[in-house]
């Protein structure tokens, strides 16, 4: 025990001195050794906090933060004021990762410091009774009332936001991105309602396929090529309000000719 706090001492005299000669010269190597030799701080900082770094952010991000952090308080530190080099490096790379959750944390801070107060509340009464308090008793051990026990649970749901890329187990237990569990809103990725649709399509085309010829090319000139009525009106020979006419006339034809089929027509729409 008497060896490994000589060894401890021995390394943060190391520490001190190798500080003091970067101090001295303003060697960027010898900054560089300091870096190496307290980074293992930065990761146990970290990693210390790892839970509460949200899931859509990566460990690496946080990590570089506080090497940042470890860099600028090299620069700054002042022996004068009674702290090692070591216990100013962990304060300001402490506050840098803290900063950083904070930053990006999309919860306000009443918000995250009710949910610890929870998560406590839940822990004692599981190592007290044996089992899980009920939403009641959580409530009652809080101190606030079951709906707003509930409205604090939907309100934490939606500050933790998640990356769409995190990895997940699918229903055959392989790993998938999260992106892949969500339901699509697009119509075409919908089988039942492709076949629908085609189905429709095909109906549709049928009704067309028997218009008189001058009906079709009507119809094709107004919705496809889209003239106008005027045009349209040229081209056939007739006047405007004979092409309306007529227009209200093919819409009658098909209205009557899928009548049996605006259910289905509707649903495809």
């Amino acid at each position: 025990m008497a060896q490994a706090k000589s060894s401890r001492k021995n390394s943060s005299e190391q520490v001190a001195q190798l500080w003091e000669d970067y101090h001295r010269t303003g060697d960027a190597r010898l900054r560089d050794r300091l870096v190496l030799t307290l980074a293992p701080l930065v990761k146990y900082i970290v990693y210390k906090k790892v839970k509460e770094i949200p899931t859509r952010c990566e460990v690496d991000d946080f990590i570089s933060c506080g090497l940042e952090a470890l860099i600028r308080s090299i620069d700054r530190y002042e022996p004068s004021r009674g702290a090692t080099l070591e216990q100013f490096a962990w304060t300001r790379v402490h506050g840098a990762v803290l900063d950083e959750l904070r930053r990006l944390d999309w919860a306000p801070r009443s918000l995250r410091r009710m949910d610890r107060e929870i998560r406590a509340a839940d822990w004692r009464f599981t190592a007290l009774y044996g089992r899980r308090p009920t939403k009641a008793e959580l409530a009652d051990s809080v101190g606030i009332s079951p709906g707003d026990l509930a409205a604090h649970a939907a309100d934490i749901g939606r500050a933790d936001v998640g990356s769409l890329n995190q990895m997940v187990l699918g229903d055959d237990e392989c790993e998938i991105e999260r992106i892949e569990t969500l339901a699509s809103s697009d119509p075409e990725s919908n089988p039942e309602l492709s076949a629908m649709r085609e189905a429709a399509i095909a109906r549709f085309r049928r009704a067309f396929d028997v218009l008189p010829e001058r009906d079709r090319r009507v119809a094709l000139m107004l919705y496809v090529e889209h003239l106008t009525l005027h045009e349209i009106g040229d081209v056939i020979g007739v006047t405007e309000s004979r092409v309306s006419q007529i227009h209200s006339e093919i819409r009658h034809k098909l209205r009557d000719s899928l009548a049996a089929d605006a259910e289905l027509l509707t649903a495809a729409a």
